[in-house]
Parts: structure tokens; C-alpha cells; sequence
């Protein structure tokens, strides 16, 4: 009986890519027969399902033609946490080849970033979870994964850990890792030097190279700042259709962007329907625990002696992003080392006086009007007038709710730069978004978003 499952699934393999084969069909084993009952294991739950969605129903069909018989069938799942599906033993399997040299690193995988040094949170928790879930199936359930979040919180550090545990399990495969800046201005570059050389008798069709690159050539696709794509039409529909090629070809894919798909402004629909096709995971600011034991852990890594009480007193004045943190932490290091001091509570505070303020200086109403404004395309004029529909009145109170707090100004204040607006108008704003931003994450990711880019001023 086993001889007819190996007939049946042989069937099948004619079918089926080569990758997908090695990937998804051969990794599942047939235990044996039991009358009409079929003993089969999985390695895990992601190829039981995927097999049972895309190959089991012909399988079965084939030996039914063949037994008259209709079978059920009973799956094993293993309890492994990681699928090694390249390098799995199949019975009629080749004896296995001497070790190959080390596959070399694929270009543009950032070493500093892994899972290991991925300080996890109560905020970035799920994202992180994701990630390891994604690199140890790809594309077998949650594709594309979408992480987004504001500025410097560690979205790049799970997209390029991503990359290299994959490249662990299957070094043989190709991962390709861009931010979406380099995929427009890769995509404009070929398309311009297309124009030039056309008619050019020895001309290569740069076109077909680089849609060769990103469509057919990537195992693994990771984008970094997809929110790049923002305006550029044909970009985006260079990338629709790479999108679409790849997921066809169950090629994982993941992205990272500073918000949700559906609040990306100027983004084709159609695209931010496919970047919800997956799994979407938020990484929030880190809380208070989590950012010393950043700063722990950097401070591992890089062998500075921090006490407990410095990695508090750094981490309650530095509450933006992980960046910051960091950056924070190696001031504080070199001063200290120029100093010839040890790096005491009294003295990272005598530091920290000169490197930050407890909030930023320099930032006026103005200037989140206008960051505002840019973020939800929305006119100053409208924004600082009576007009009262939602598409103006929503981002109306987040700017008012961060115009008070990232600058000195009073109620009164604030008030008038909003086209004379009453004191009791921004306190019910202000309100209003704080009590909001702590049920809804979607506004919290917007807040955290546009007080990162005006801290970056």
C-alpha cells in the first residue's frame, strides 16, 4: 500500500514546481494503512495545512481511481519549532552530498539585526511572534506579513532577523532584502536607461532584469518603509504586479511601513487590499521595563558597565523610540570614557542635561499644523477653520492634542493659531485623543508616527 501512495504522489509531483515539491509535498510521509484509514505526518501544523488545501484532494483522487476505495485520512503533526524542509530525507531519497561550502550572506542582510538581540516587550510582542512564525514556515500561512509602527522601534530589526533565520534553515535560497526608496529608484533607473539604449543593437532589456530580480529570482522578498510607494503610480504598479507574481509563487513576503495599510495616503487601493491579504502586527513604544533592558542588552553587547539605576534614570528620560534609546546610551558611554569618571546615577544625569531635554525645544504649532497637514493631505486653511467633516475634524484634534503636548503653549494659545478656536475647544480635544489613543491602536500608531517625525525636527 505504501508502493500506491508513492504512485500517488508521484502523480502529483509532475504538477508541482521543483521548490514547491522539495517545500510543501515531500516533507510529508505516509506511516502506513489501516483498511480505509491513511496514517500521514507533518512536520507541523503550516504544511499539514498546506497540504491538505493543495495536494491532498488529488492524491486522494488518484488512488481512489485505482482501489475503488475512499479513504480518510489521519494526520501526526510534529512538535518541531522550526521546519527544515530543504534539507528533510524522503524515502527513494539520494544519499546526501559531501558538505558544500557556506552559502554567503545575501546582500543588504543588516548582521546587527537578529532574533537573539531582539529585546521582547509587552508592545512588540505579537510582532516578534509573527516574525519567528514567518521565518520558520515561509509563505505558508501569514503572507505578506505587515509590520508597522512609528519611527526607530525595532520594524527593520524583525524585518532583517526575518531574513537571516531563514537563510539558516535554507541557505540555498534566494532573499532579497530592499527599502522601498531603492526598489523606486532601481525601478526608475532601468526604466530610464531602457528609453536610452532602445533601438541599441547590443542593449540588454534592463526592464527585464530587474523585473527578473524582484519577481522571479526572490525566495524571499523583505521591504522595508513601504509607505515610500506613497504618490509614485507607475512604482506602485511595478510593484503590484511583483507583489501578485510572488504570492502566486508562494514566495514570502514582508513588509514594514509606519502605519496601517488603510491609512496609507496616496496608495493605490488595490495594493493596500494585498498588504492585508497576511498578517498585520503592530509594534508599539516600548514601556518602561522594556527599554532598560534595551539598554541592558546594548549595553552587553557593546561591554559598557551600566548599574540598574542608570539604565532607569536613562530610560525614563528617553520614552520616543528604541533609537534614541540607544544613541542615548553611547553619548553617555563616550562621555563618560572622555570624562575619566565611572558611569554612576549623579553623573548620567550631569550628562543627559546637555545631550536631551525632557521634551523637544523649538517646535512650534505651526510646524505640527503643517506635519499634520502633510500626513493626512488635508489643506492648512481647512484645517485651522470651522469646517467640520470628519476628514478635516480628525486630524484638526490631533493636531491640537499634540500642540499641547510637544510645546509650553496654554489652551488660549493653541487655541488661537486654530483660527481663534476656544480655550474649552482644545482641553475637549485633547481629551478626546488621549482617551481614544489608549482603546485604539490604529490611532495610537497614527499619534506615535507624527510625534516621532516632529522629534525628528
Amino acid at each position: 500500500m505504501l508502493a500506491l501512495w508513492g504512485e500517488a504522489v508521484r502523480s502529483v509531483e509532475e504538477r508541482v514546481k521543483p521548490t514547491h515539491r522539495d517545500q510543501w509535498l515531500r516533507p510529508i510521509t505516509c506511516l502506513g494503512f489501516e483498511g480505509s484509514q491513511i496514517r500521514l505526518h507533518a512536520p507541523n501544523r503550516y504544511h499539514k495545512e498546506w497540504f491538505e488545501d493543495h495536494y491532498l484532494p488529488a492524491i486522494l483522487s488518484n488512488l481512489e481511481s485505482r482501489t475503488k476505495t475512499t479513504y480518510s485520512v489521519l494526520f501526526e503533526v510534529g512538535e518541531e519549532e522550526t521546519t527544515k524542509v530543504a534539507s528533510r530525507q524522503v524515502v527513494d531519497a539520494p544519499l546526501a552530498a559531501e558538505p558544500s561550502a557556506p552559502v554567503a550572506m545575501p546582500k543588504g542582510l543588516d548582521t546587527r539585526y537578529e532574533f537573539d538581540n531582539f529585546v521582547v516587550g509587552n508592545t512588540n510582542q505579537f510582532a516578534h511572534a509573527a516574525a519567528r512564525m514567518v521565518a520558520d514556515a515561509p509563505a505558508s500561512k501569514y503572507n505578506p506579513l505587515f509590520i508597522f509602527g512609528g519611527v526607530g522601534l525595532g520594524k527593520t530589526h524583525l524585518l532583517h532577523a526575518v531574513g537571516h533565520e531563514i537563510h539558516r534553515q535554507h541557505p540555498e535560497w534566494n532573499i532579497t532584502v530592499v527599502s522601498c526608496e531603492q526598489f523606486v529608484s532601481s525601478f526608475i533607473g532601468s526604466m530610464l536607461n531602457q528609453r536610452r539604449q532602445s533601438g541599441h543593437p547590443s542593449s540588454i532589456n534592463l526592464m527585464e532584469e530587474f523585473r527578473h530580480h524582484y519577481r522571479e529570482a526572490p525566495d524571499v522578498l523583505l521591504v522595508d518603509d513601504i509607505q515610500f510607494l506613497a504618490g509614485k503610480d507607475s512604482s506602485q504598479d511595478e510593484f503590484f504586479h511583483t507583489f501578485n507574481a510572488l504570492h502566486h509563487a508562494h514566495k514570502q513576503i514582508v513588509l514594514t511601513c509606519d502605519k496601517l495599510p488603510a491609512e496609507l495616503p496616496g496608495v493605490e487601493e488595490r495594493l493596500r487590499s494585498r498588504f492585508t491579504w497576511g498578517l498585520i502586527a503592530e509594534i508599539g513604544h516600548p514601556d518602561l521595563e522594556t527599554r532598560m533592558a534595551i539598554l541592558k542588552r546594548k549595553a552587553e553587547l557593546e561591554d559598557i558597565d551600566l548599574p540598574d539605576d542608570v539604565a532607569l534614570t536613562v530610560a525614563t528620560r528617553f520614552r520616543s523610540n528604541v533609537r534614541e534609546l540607544e544613541g542615548a546610551l553611547v553619548q553617555l558611554s563616550a562621555r563618560a570614557s572622555l570624562l575619566g569618571c565611572t558611569i554612576t546615577k549623579e553623573v548620567a544625569e550631569e550628562i543627559l542635561k546637555s545631550i536631551a531635554s525632557p521634551g523637544p525645544t523649538g517646535l512650534t504649532v505651526e510646524a505640527i499644523q503643517r506635519e499634520v497637514c502633510s500626513y493626512f493631505e488635508v489643506k492648512l486653511h481647512d484645517l485651522k477653520g470651522p469646517k467640520r467633516h470628519r476628514a478635516v475634524a480628525h486630524p484638526r484634534l490631533i493636531a491640537m492634542y499634540l500642540s499641547r503636548q510637544l510645546t509650553q503653549m496654554s489652551y488660549p494659545e493653541i487655541g488661537s493659531r486654530f483660527g481663534g478656536k476656544d480655550h474649552s475647544t482644545v482641553i475637549s480635544a485633547f481629551r478626546k485623543i488621549e482617551k481614544k489613543i489608549a482603546e485604539d491602536p490604529s490611532l495610537r500608531s497614527v499619534v506615535s508616527t507624527l510625534t516621532s517625525r516632529l522629534r525628528q525636527r
